[in-house]
């Protein structure tokens, strides 16, 4: 992902932004600790939100909690395999950069994020419309890990269609060993 003005860029043009500033981008991918090419990197978050966008339509979610998700969910992984709190890790850089002035969001709506991140890998499907578009659109982004997102385990009616996965699925570019997984 190369950040220009207020847009991610991925291969297949940018994801323009309106709350998430361009310094704020910065650092954030500075201090990714995995560098540009991690499954969990860049070009991941820049697909979440993408798919995020789709999916608000239906749910109404606060856009700025979902640039903010795109952006800090996997910010700290640690690896590409299992990093059970990445999640938490990620809730507590924005909470940092948050106090140092790089953006502000009212306590509610950063309450939001927090929750988001904190849990977007334990499976919930119920929740406040904000949250579960985060969830569902880090979870259509799956296919770069070769698994295949399963509509019975998103949160929307949106990310449930077909056609939304189909799509999903060809932007991923599929998993980089050609192995599908289950996660049954």
């Amino acid at each position: 992902m190369i950040v220009v003005g207020r847009s991610w860029l991925l291969r297949g043009g940018p994801v323009k932004t309106s709350f998430v500033s361009a310094e704020l981008q910065k650092r954030v991918v500075a201090t990714f600790p995995m560098g540009p090419d991690s499954i969990h990197g860049p070009a991941h978050w820049a697909r979440v939100l993408e798919n995020a966008f789709r999916i608000q339509a239906e749910t109404g979610a606060d856009s700025r909690v979902l640039e903010l998700f795109a952006l800090f969910h996997d910010s700290l992984r640690e690896n590409d395999q299992i990093d059970p709190n990445h999640g938490e890790r990620g809730a507590h850089y924005a909470r940092k950069l948050r106090q140092e002035g790089l953006f502000e969001l009212e306590d509610e709506a950063f309450d939001l994020l927090v929750k988001a991140c904190n849990t977007h890998t334990c499976g919930e499907t119920d929740g406040d419309p904000t949250v579960i578009t985060c969830w569902d659109a880090d979870r259509l982004d799956l296919w770069r890990c070769g698994i295949r997102p399963d509509p019975a385990r998103m949160c929307t009616q949106t990310a449930k269609r077909p056609d939304v996965i189909a799509w999903a699925m060809q932007r991923s570019g599929g998993p980089p060993d050609g192995i599908v997984r289950d996660i049954g």
